[in-house]
């Protein structure tokens, strides 16, 4: 069965809690083992985190849609936000994972999270808007 969530949420990271609740509410929906959903909600919070922190020169109310999709293959996540053009795929470095943890810079896990933990991941500037695409498959 397919299962469909939209929601448009404040550029403000109080409004996590509603995406935790919608990302458990799929993942109990279509049956989906814990870990697969946690990795899709930790990602998807990494994401807006960063757009948040970073996608916005302006302390300005700015509007984020997500919308969550579930069934018993295929869980995806859409993110579309007004913020600065950016590309995780191509505009963010890989982090130095070798280095040690105090000689890392702050930041950049969380997209090199995105690209671990995602099957497929999509990315497309228009009508200057983000939309960035994550795909997790049950057996990915």
């Amino acid at each position: 069965m397919k299962v469909k969530r939209s929601l448009c949420i404040a550029s403000d990271l109080s409004e996590l809690e509603r995406l935790h609740d919608a990302v458990a509410e799929l993942g109990e929906a279509g049956d989906w083992p814990p870990d697969l959903v946690y990795q899709v909600d930790l990602v998807l919070e990494e994401l807006i985190v960063n757009t948040v922190n970073y996608g916005y020169d302006d302390d300005a109310r700015h509007e984020i849609e997500v919308t969550l999709t579930s069934d018993e293959d295929v869980f995806t996540v859409e993110i579309i936000d007004d913020g600065h053009a950016f590309n995780p795929l191509s505009d963010a470095p890989e982090p130095d994972l070798d280095a040690g943890i105090e000689d890392r810079p702050i930041g950049g896990l969380g997209i090199h999270l995105m690209r671990v933990m995602m099957d497929d991941v999509h990315y497309r500037r228009e009508e200057n808007k983000n939309h960035l695409t994550l795909v997790k498959r049950r057996n990915g």
